[in-house]
């Protein structure tokens, strides 16, 4: 008989504000409502559930993301409703050289996740988590997110995608996560911030900064993206370079965070690394080539899905 998978994203859910008009996103949220699409393909009904662990205001845009969210398969069990603060917004620049750029709106709803009974009931029952840096600016939720990772079993997944948004990160976030992670991913940018904050050496190569996070913290699993360049996935005993896969770029918006969902997508199916590295950029290949940051997979096309079984 198929586990029941249960899998728990925490942190922001807000919307992008692009040039076209809004988008739903969040790291967080992007990579839940991928998984769930992800899960909910393996058997009918679908697979245990993938929550996001978040916070709406009680406005318009709020009861938009849950919908939407609700429409990906994402469990809305943990987004709490906060109607004194509104529902995270960003304004996104687009860049074709340069990429997204952002600005983060403050005192919105998910820098205020409570923390209840229900949550931590939560934390023993999943297989995997997702955490960043961002959605630890503020007390309230990084004293939340901090507890239920902390509350999660030893075999429990901890995913750490650290998403580096300044000024919005510290040294102290970075190190803490290294400790309570399983696999720790970035992108190519991030990796000298990385290296600053665990103390590795400045002229490290990103090779180099991945085993030392290997040998200082008991992460498993390194995994640093490269854009159109691919990826470098780094264990103990192993290390897979990714050339990438070719793809006309719609935005890059999410590309990360799909990546991150197919990399735990495979990592609690125990594919070997090869499998995760393919598997993990084609689907940030496929969600590049689509708007938005979680875009609905097509049911009738299972061109991604099986990259594990090809």
């Amino acid at each position: 008989m198929r586990k029941l998978l249960r899998v728990a994203a925490i942190g922001e859910l807000l919307w992008d504000l692009l040039p076209d008009g809004p988008q739903l996103g969040g790291a967080p949220a992007n990579f839940a409502a991928i998984l769930a699409q992800m899960l909910a393909r393996e058997a009918d009904p679908p697979v245990g559930g993938v929550f996001l662990v978040s916070c709406i205001g009680d406005d318009p845009l709020g009861k938009q993301a849950r919908e939407q969210l609700i429409a990906r398969g994402v469990r809305p069990d943990f987004i709490a409703v906060d109607p004194n603060r509104p529902t995270g917004t960003v304004e996104v620049r687009l860049d074709p050289k340069l990429g997204p750029g952002y600005r983060i709106c403050e005192h919105v709803a998910w820098d205020a996740v409570p923390e209840t009974p229900q949550l931590t009931a939560l934390a023993t029952t999943l297989d995997a988590i997702c955490f960043g840096t961002l959605a630890q600016r503020s007390p309230m939720t990084r004293a939340t997110l901090r507890s239920l990772v902390a509350s999660t079993r030893t075999d429990c997944l901890r995913v750490f995608d650290v998403n580096l948004r300044a000024p919005d990160w510290t040294a102290e976030a970075i190190v803490w996560g290294c400790r309570h992670a399983t696999v720790f991913k970035m992108n190519h940018e991030e990796v000298e911030h990385i290296a600053n904050a665990i103390g590795a050496g400045a002229e490290d190569t990103p090779l180099q900064i991945a085993h030392s996070l290997l040998q200082q913290f008991p992460i498993q699993i390194v995994a640093i993206t490269r854009g159109s360049q691919g990826s470098l996935l780094v264990t103990r005993d192993a290390v897979n370079e990714h050339p990438g896969i070719p793809v006309r770029v719609i935005d890059s918006i999410g590309a990360g965070d799909c990546f991150t969902a197919a990399l735990t997508y495979f990592a609690l199916h125990h594919q070997p690394l090869p499998i995760l590295a393919e598997a993990a950029n084609r689907w940030g290949a496929w969600a590049a080539s689509q708007r938005g940051g979680m875009p609905l997979v097509d049911p009738a096309s299972r061109l991604y899905l099986e990259t594990a079984r090809s």
